[in-house]
């Protein structure tokens, strides 16, 4: 069987064309890849390749994630590790990442806090941008902080992580920013998710249980002047705004993804005086 003919099959049985590609890039050690693969579909794949090859297929059409099954995601252009006890990073929250960037950009040695950090997405895209931040991450789950911390020593970011649940035992920082749970319990969307961790990804009954607990903690943590950044559902936008002036919060915007869908709130503490 030549790649251009696993290709096929893999078409075939429903695999999207990218995802397809992905995953037999991956059989063959050759991540990411694409050009070299056109350039050499007719190359044979040998049986044990086509084999692991029509495994992940399977496991794909079951929905699970293809970073789960190559291991690796790319987030902000780091490559990260990811697996079941993370989240995968999604392109939607590079959007964060580029508005935290804008508001530090003349803030020297900022302090930051990433909440649920999870594979560390956030954090580690931040410490690597901004090398003299200090930058703290604070994830409810052992298990996630184990990818986290994994990912921080390959990459050689000294980013600080410590076990939390939101804000408990949190200090004081120019700018805090979170990826929280946001889905609704009822939402019909979450039975293509299911294999990822349900605790990273519900929150109540309108889904708004942890943004809400978030913006109502983070004033205290916050130097005045300081930023809270949230990500959120599509259509939470308006809502999310709402619950930052309900806290105090200055100047509540939000900013919208590639997609021009505003998939992420902030506001500023006032100063004081």
């Amino acid at each position: 069987m030549t790649l251009r003919e696993a290709l096929a099959q893999a078409a075939a049985l429903g695999v999207a064309r990218i995802d397809a590609q992905l995953l037999l890039l991956h059989v063959l050690g050759r991540e990411g890849d694409r050009a070299w693969l056109l350039a050499h579909d007719d190359d044979a794949l040998g049986a044990q390749a086509e084999e692991k090859f029509r495994a992940l297929c399977r496991r794909r059409l079951d929905d699970e994630p293809v970073a789960y099954l190559t291991g690796r995601k790319e987030f902000f252009g780091l490559p990260l590790a990811v697996d079941a006890r993370v989240l995968v990073p999604r392109p939607d929250t590079e959007t964060i990442v580029e508005w935290a960037l804008e508001l530090l950009r003349d803030m020297p040695a900022p302090r930051v806090l990433d909440l649920g950090t999870g594979s560390g997405a956030i954090a580690l895209a931040i410490q690597h941008a901004r090398r003299d931040a200090q930058v703290e991450a604070v994830d409810r789950s052992a298990e996630a902080l184990e990818v986290a911390q994994a990912n921080a020593r390959r990459l050689g970011l000294p980013v600080r992580f410590r076990q939390a649940s939101w804000l408990d035992g949190a200090g004081t920082y120019d700018l805090i920013a979170s990826n929280p749970p946001y889905i609704r319990s009822d939402d019909g969307h979450l039975a293509s998710l299911r294999h990822e961790p349900r605790e990273a990804l519900v929150a109540g009954p309108d889904g708004l249980d942890d943004l809400r607990a978030i913006a109502n903690a983070a004033p205290a943590h916050l130097r005045p002047g300081g930023w809270l950044m949230l990500e959120h559902g599509w259509d939470q936008a308006e809502a999310v705004r709402g619950l930052l002036a309900a806290a105090g919060f200055a100047e509540p915007a939000s900013r919208c993804d590639l997609a021009g869908i505003a998939r992420c709130s902030g506001g500023r503490r006032l100063e004081l005086g």
